[in-house]
This record gives C-alpha cells, sequence and structure tokens, in this order.
C-alpha cells in the first residue's frame, strides 16, 4: 500500500490557490466564478490567489502545470482549489514539479477531470480532497447547498472523522451558466431515496481510491494507476459525470478494472449518485431515475464475477449532483453495512 500523510490544513484567514489546471471557464463564466469567490471569503474567510491561467480558456497544458505548481511552492498558501473541471488535465500532469509537490504537501480540492491531479498526489503519498469546485458548488445558484458547505468546511479545517449523510433532497439538473439572472434561483431538487447497500453486512475500515470513472478508464490507458499490491485493502469510490455514460459503458470499464485485477483489491466500493440529466440530454424524472436503476444493476454485474463479496453502497452524493460531499482522497473511511453508515477522516 502507498505510505499516504494528510498535509497541514489551512485556517480562516489564510491565502488559498484559486487553480484551472483544466478548462479555463472563469474566462467564459465570470459572473458564476465571482460567486464562488465571493463564498469563498464570506463563508470560510478564505483569501483566494489567482494564477495567470487561473481565468484563461485554452491555457498551454505546460503553463497550467507551472501554475498548478508554483501555488504548492508558494509557502504563504495553504490549500489549493479547482475551479472546474474538464477533459484534458490528463496532458497537464506530466509537466507538474514532482519534487516541489513532495516538499510541500498541501490539501488539493477538485473532481471531475481533477481526478487526474486526485490520482497524481496520491502516487506522491499526499492526501487530497474530492470535490469543492469554485463553480459548481461555492457558485451554485440561489444559495449554498448545506450539506456541500458542511462538509466542505469540515474538509478544510477540521482532522477528525465525519459522518457523511444521505441528502434528503438532491438534484442533477443544473441552472443554465449563460444565463447570469438564473444565479438567483434554486436549481430544481427531488426528494432523497437514501443509500442503497448491497453484499454483506459487515464494517469495511481503509483507504480511499478512485474520482471520475471516465477518468479512471484513461488513467488506466495511460498506466498511470497504483498497483494491485499498493491498492489492496483500500475501499473505490467512483461516480460518472456530466457526459452521461450509459450502463453499458459503466459496465464496459468496471469490467476492464476487474480484468486489470483492480477490483478484487478492494473490500468496499462507494459509488456516486449518478447524474442522468444534461442540456443535451434532458431526461424526465423517471427516466432519470431510470437510468441510475440501469447502471446499478450494471455495477453489479461486473463485482459479481470480479468481486463478488465486496460491500457496495450506491446514491452516495460525492460526484456531479448536488449536494456535493467532499471524501478524503488517500485518506480513511468506514463503511459500515450493518448500521448503514459512512464516516471519513478529514
Amino acid at each position: 500500500m502507498v505510505s499516504l500523510s494528510y498535509p497541514p490544513k489551512p485556517r480562516p484567514g489564510d491565502r488559498v490557490a484559486v487553480v484551472s489546471p483544466s478548462a479555463g471557464l472563469p474566462a467564459v463564466f465570470p459572473h458564476v466564478y465571482e460567486l464562488g469567490l465571493r463564498r469563498l471569503r464570506e463563508e470560510f474567510g478564505l483569501e483566494p490567489v489567482e494564477y495567470p491561467t487561473t481565468r484563461a480558456a485554452g491555457a498551454d497544458p505546460r503553463d497550467r502545470a507551472r501554475d498548478l505548481t508554483a501555488a504548492f511552492a508558494d509557502p504563504g498558501i495553504t490549500a489549493v482549489l479547482a475551479t472546474v473541471g474538464g477533459d484534458d488535465l490528463i496532458t497537464v500532469t506530466p509537466h507538474l514539479d514532482d519534487d516541489v509537490l513532495r516538499a510541500n504537501p498541501k490539501p488539493y480540492f477538485g473532481y471531475s477531470d481533477n481526478t487526474n491531479v486526485l490520482n497524481h498526489l496520491y502516487r506522491l503519498g499526499i492526501v487530497a480532497y474530492h470535490g469543492g469546485s469554485v463553480l459548481v458548488h461555492l457558485g451554485r445558484p440561489g444559495a449554498p447547498h448545506p450539506l456541500t458547505f458542511d462538509s466542505l468546511r469540515a474538509a478544510l479545517f477540521t482532522t477528525g472523522w465525519y459522518d457523511l449523510t444521505p441528502a434528503p433532497f438532491w438534484g442533477d439538473r443544473p441552472n443554465p451558466w449563460h444565463e447570469p439572472e438564473m444565479l438567483a434561483y434554486e436549481p430544481e431538487m427531488l426528494p432523497g431515496s437514501g443509500w442503497r447497500w448491497h453484499g454483506p453486512a459487515r464494517v469495511v475500515r481503509g483507504r480511499t481510491w478512485g474520482g471520475c470513472l471516465e477518468i479512471l478508464h484513461w488513467l488506466m490507458a495511460t498506466d498511470r494507476v497504483p498497483t494491485v499490491d499498493q491498492l489492496t485493502g483500500s475501499v473505490l469510490v467512483f461516480e460518472t459525470s456530466n457526459e452521461l455514460p450509459g450502463a453499458r459503458e459503466v459496465f464496459r470499464i468496471v469490467r476492464n478494472m476487474g480484468e486489470r485485477g483492480l477490483l478484487a483489491a478492494f473490500p468496499a466500493v462507494v459509488v456516486g449518485r449518478p447524474k442522468a440529466w444534461d442540456f443535451d440530454k434532458p431526461f424526465s424524472v423517471p427516466e432519470r431515475l431510470a437510468w441510475g436503476e440501469a447502471q446499478r444493476d450494471a455495477i453489479i454485474r461486473a463485482l459479481a464475477t470480479y468481486n463478488p463479496d465486496a460491500v457496495v453502497v450506491f446514491d452516495v452524493d460525492l460526484g456531479h449532483t448536488d449536494p456535493q460531499l467532499i471524501i478524503p482522497y488517500g485518506g480513511e473511511i468506514r463503511v459500515d453495512a450493518v448500521d448503514h453508515r459512512i464516516a471519513v477522516r478529514y
């Protein structure tokens, strides 16, 4: 298993880096970005520090890597937050200065395409944090989601165990960012149905690894994932993106993880609630619920072949849906299939 350590935490009043190592969407949606920055200051008491590519669309991967390395190198910066995801961070991580990152470990927050950075830090022995996008979560229309902000606050400032909570209401249909007036309105929310458990009733405790499932597939293709020996005993945590991969594609990716030998390494699997609506796929509520059911069935079918004894829990709010709970990446998690509880150590 990889030897991992938690970086020191920031305190209210500290300076934190705000970076765009993936898509430079602050340049396209400055009104959403500015709302996120304001809440970072007002709700968390942190002072955001931007870098040359933070508001730059289409920046060269080497320049984005240079900014991310600089954020870790700066002794006055105590945490690093990604603005949003994207689809090409896999071209950025090879240009990071690993010696600088190892010598200056800091909490890094991001999800989706940022799985590339989370996995990179994991392989360097640094615990990071899956979640907390400046645009998506800090810039949420209407008002901050209380579950998201409570989790993010705990992940930023505390070091103890934190109980995850099933969301009483959830959503996957965001307001359009290109209409600034929509920032005043809450996004659509649906009644929650709790987590769904599958497998044996036992308690599993280990360190997390995973992220966005599609990005994990890319990382496997480029051979940038830890070895089976390094992951044995860990808890796999994954979710699917706003590109809405269908159940067949999800099955194939999970199956391929099994063929690589990875699935058998995990005594427990925590799966995020699947996003099932996007602007080019405006599914009805019944269609969205059926989409989630088909994805759950696909994952269970793959696990039945490669790890039938795993504890599995579905519909945890940790990915591309709203709210988003922060998961320590490489940090500790306790999955209790007896009392149906999940706790993470921030």
